[in-house]
């Protein structure tokens, strides 16, 4: 027993003193800094002061101290980040920097468990800082753009349920990376009842101490599904501007500037970042081609080749005409949103609220637009949060939506489900306030909406039955 305390003080002697050379060497390497930076001073002190004699010694000194405050914040970060204590990365470089392909090395574990629960490479994930840099895919064109001071604020809002802890927050520091700060009004993260226990202590905490005051909390008491925790989000907003993104996407360049000044043009537009890859297995950041979001009569969501008057342009960075929306990242003005009436809270969980949107806001006097100089990775992932019966619910949203905004049409969306309809054994709830607001916004028709916005959808015209014999 003496011998193992002998052992044991002689080893918390040696860390102490391994502790000790670290911070004497790093506060050495502050002070050689300092020194450097103060002969930088006096050098550029010395010339100014050769050009007109007009330069004081406290600006020189306030700049230095700047300088100096800069530099401890990056030993402070590189000794004590906040992401240190819960397995994760912050800061510049290592794995899957630049939006490169990564993989883990032959010390993991678990990975198979980690893509079953959450549909991508959540212990890869944990090893690619929060922070890395992910290629800038916009056309040439739009770095060329230049934007107002004076554009609108945004709430920007995260929706999650059993995410892994650092995608989510990538997402929140991408956005902060990749949005001027005085445009970012607010952070605000919907936890839709998730199980997973670090995501409420760990992640309260982390964002309250790396981001106070900007990052909001929503959690939902209960299960609400993707639809009503948007609402929720929106319902906590305070921006002008609310975008709303899954919680597993990563921010380009310059996407808020175009964006906000689209709005500002018209707040009746609906507007969707272009959307590029980001591999669930590896964490590769992949180029999309640009494109339009169009559907089936299943109101099953799809990439469509952009109209012909937008190719006719030859112009990558214009807005590009959209029948709907995929779903995972959408901007819109607060108000109008309201006004237009949200998303359908009658519909559950997700599916098909994407599409009603579309329609409903083409129908009803606004626009809805891709805009190619905004760009958003998303992780397209193997296996849906809310997967259970999510066949089941996307068929009974579809049915909702169709019954309200689809007129005659609306039979091509009970064959396309192969059902009848005259009971159709799907109960998609009371309607009655939703036809309501149809008639109160004095909306067009659908035909109107496939003549104008969405012509390349096929029609099926006198069709005597369908089914199955």
């Amino acid at each position: 027993m003496a011998v193992a305390r002998k052992i044991k003080t002689l080893l918390t002697v040696n860390i102490f003193v391994f502790v000790g050379i670290i911070l004497f060497s790093v506060y050495c390497r502050i002070q050689d800094r300092s020194e450097e930076l103060i002969q930088i001073g006096r050098m550029s002190d010395q010339r100014l002061r050769a050009r007109n004699g007009k330069v004081s010694n406290s600006v020189d000194r306030q700049s230095i101290l700047q300088r100096l405050e800069r530099l401890e914040d990056v030993v402070y970060n590189q000794l004590n980040g906040l992401a240190k204590p819960m397995g994760l990365v912050e800061g510049p470089g290592g794995l899957g920097q630049g939006g490169a392909a990564a993989t883990l090395g032959e010390d993991s574990h678990d990975a198979e468990g980690k893509y079953e629960e959450y549909g991508y490479n959540a212990q890869l994930s944990d090893r690619i800082s929060l922070d890395r840099s992910i290629p800038d895919y916009r056309p040439k064109k739009c770095k060329q753009l230049t934007y107002a001071e004076d554009l609108p604020q945004i709430s920007v809002v995260f929706i999650f349920v059993n995410e892994a802890l650092s995608v989510i927050l990538r997402s929140v520091h991408s956005v902060v990376n990749h949005t001027p700060a005085h445009m970012l009004k607010e952070i605000i993260l919907v936890d839709d009842n998730s199980d997973s226990v670090e995501l409420k202590y760990n992640l309260d905490q982390y964002v309250n101490k790396r981001y106070p005051g900007l990052v909001k909390i929503v959690r939902n008491s209960k299960r609400e599904g993707l639809i009503r925790a948007r609402i929720h989000g929106w319902n906590a907003a305070t921006a002008p501007v609310v975008g709303f993104f899954d919680a597993h996407v990563e921010f380009n360049t310059g996407w808020a500037e175009p964006i906000l000044t689209r709005m500002k043009e018209d707040h009746t537009r609906i507007i969707l970042p272009a959307i590029d890859n980001i591999k669930y297995n590896t964490f590769e950041v992949q180029q999309y081609a640009n494109a339009a979001h169009g559907y089936n009569w299943g109101l099953w969501c799809m990439y469509i080749i952009p109209p012909q008057e937008w190719l006719d342009k030859g112009d990558e960075t214009a807005p590009i005409r959209t029948p709907a929306m995929i779903g995972c990242s959408f901007v819109v003005d607060r108000e109008y949103f309201g006004e237009i009436g949200l998303l359908d809270p009658g519909m559950e969980v997700y599916g098909g609220e994407n599409i009603e949107l579309g329609m409903r806001v083409w129908q009803c006097g606004g626009s809805m637009e891709v805009l190619p100089c905004a760009r958003v990775a998303h992780i397209e992932r193997t296996k849906k949060p809310y997967n259970n019966d999510i066949d089941y619910y996307a068929k009974r949203n579809a049915l909702r939506a169709a019954e309200v905004w689809m007129d005659e049409y609306k039979s091509h969306v009970y064959m396309a489900w192969n059902i009848p309809m005259n009971n159709p054994g799907v109960d998609f709830g009371d309607v009655s306030e939703r036809l309501a607001l149809r008639k109160r916004l004095q909306c067009r028709s659908f035909r109107w909406y496939l003549e104008h916005v969405y012509p390349e959808m096929r029609i099926y015209n006198n069709t005597i039955t369908y089914g199955e014999r």
